[in-house]
């Protein structure tokens, strides 16, 4: 299994091809995902690219961290894994049908 990166400062007109193509040059892209804001649809200026090796992977942050694109410089690195979010769980159960204390 290959290594993800994370990709930041991407232009907010960048599509997943041109991401997948930049990071082809440097080895096989096994995926490709531009981060979008869900309500409107609008890349969020970040993304993550999954190579097949993590040789491959080091290469690309190698040749691409810090270089320009659609005038904006790229951050590139190892992805961390993703953090546990607080959600509607995390609050003591006191959304629909969960008791909550009166006040």
């Amino acid at each position: 299994m290959g290594a993800k990166l994370y990709v930041g400062g991407l232009p907010y007109s960048a599509t997943e091809k041109e991401l997948s193509d930049l990071f082809a040059q440097h080895g096989e892209v096994a995926s490709a995902r531009i981060i979008t804001d869900k309500f409107t649809g609008q890349s969020r200026g970040f993304g993550f690219v999954e190579m097949s090796s993590d040789s491959e992977a080091q290469a690309a942050i190698s040749a691409l961290n810090g270089s320009q694109m659609g005038g904006r410089t790229l951050t590139v690195n190892e992805a961390r894994p993703q953090e546990a979010r607080a959600g509607s769980a995390g609050r003591g159960g006191a959304g629909v049908g969960g008791k909550r204390d009166r006040w």
